[in-house]
C-alpha cells in the first residue's frame, strides 16, 4: 500500500522547523515539508500558490498549513486534486478576520507596519517586554526563516488583502480558543483546541500527533 503524502506549510516567514515535533506513523504517512520562497515582483497570491503547488509531486496529497500557510494551502488547492486540506490557527475566508485586519485594509495602515523590526528579531530581544513576549521573541528568533523586507511586506499585504469570502466547506479547520491573532469568536465550524494559542503547533504537538492521523484518515 502506498503511503499518504502529507505536505506541511509553515506560517508567515516561518521555517518548516515549526513542525519538528510532529510525528506521523512512517508506514502510513509520508511527510513533506514546504518552505516559503521569495515572491516574484508584483506576484499575486494565486500566482504564488500556483508556483508553490508545482512542488507537490504526489497525487492526492494532504495539505496542512499554519496561519498564513493555511491561507496559502487553500489557494494551492485550486490547482491540485487533494485528499484533504487542513488549516491550523488560520482562517477559511476574510470574513473570519478580526476587526483590526479589516481596518488595516480600509485605511491601508498595513503599509505602516515596520516589517524591518520583524526581520531583525535579535535587536528586539535586547529590550525587556516581560517574560511572555520575550519568550515569544526567542521562538521567532529560532523559527523565523525569511527576513527579507520585500517578502515580509508582500506577505503582510497578501494576508490583509485576501479576497476569499466564500468558504470551502471541505477545509478542515483546527483552531485554539486562546488564539490572539485570529480570535475564536470570529471563527466558524472548527475543531476547537482548548488552551491553544496561535503557536499551538509548537506547544500542543502531542494533541496533533495523537489526532492528525484520525483527522486525515476520516
Amino acid at each position: 500500500m502506498s503511503k499518504i503524502p502529507v505536505y506541511f506549510m509553515p506560517g508567515l516567514a516561518a521555517s518548516s522547523a515549526i513542525f519538528e515535533r510532529i510525528v506521523l506513523q512512517e508506514t502510513i504517512f509520508e511527510i513533506v515539508l514546504l518552505e516559503w520562497e521569495m515572491p516574484l515582483y508584483n506576484e499575486t497570491l494565486p500566482n504564488y500558490a500556483k508556483r508553490i503547488s508545482q512542488k507537490i509531486t504526489h497525487p492526492n496529497p494532504v495539505l496542512i498549513g499554519v496561519s498564513f500557510g493555511g491561507i496559502l494551502v487553500q489557494e494551492m488547492a485550486r490547482f491540485l486534486k487533494t485528499r484533504k486540506v487542513i488549516i491550523i490557527s488560520s482562517v477559511k475566508s476574510n470574513l473570519e478576520f478580526p476587526m483590526a485586519f479589516k481596518v488595516a485594509k480600509n485605511t491601508k495602515a498595513y503599509k505602516l507596519i515596520p516589517t524591518t523590526l520583524l526581520a531583525n528579531v535579535e535587536s528586539l530581544s535586547q529590550f525587556s517586554f516581560g517574560s511572555k513576549i520575550n519568550k515569544r521573541l526567542k521562538l521567532y528568533e529560532k523559527f523565523l526563516r525569511i527576513r527579507d523586507k520585500r517578502y515580509l511586506d508582500w506577505a503582510v499585504e497578501q494576508v490583509i488583502l485576501w479576497n476569499r469570502s466564500v468558504v470551502d466547506e471541505n477545509v478542515i479547520h483546527i483552531h485554539g480558543d486562546a488564539d490572539d491573532v485570529f480570535p475564536i469568536k470570529n471563527i466558524q465550524n472548527c475543531i476547537v483546541l482548548k488552551g491553544g494559542t496561535h503557536i499551538m503547533i509548537l506547544n500542543k504537538y502531542k494533541w496533533f500527533n495523537e489526532n492528525l492521523p484520525k483527522i486525515i484518515m476520516e
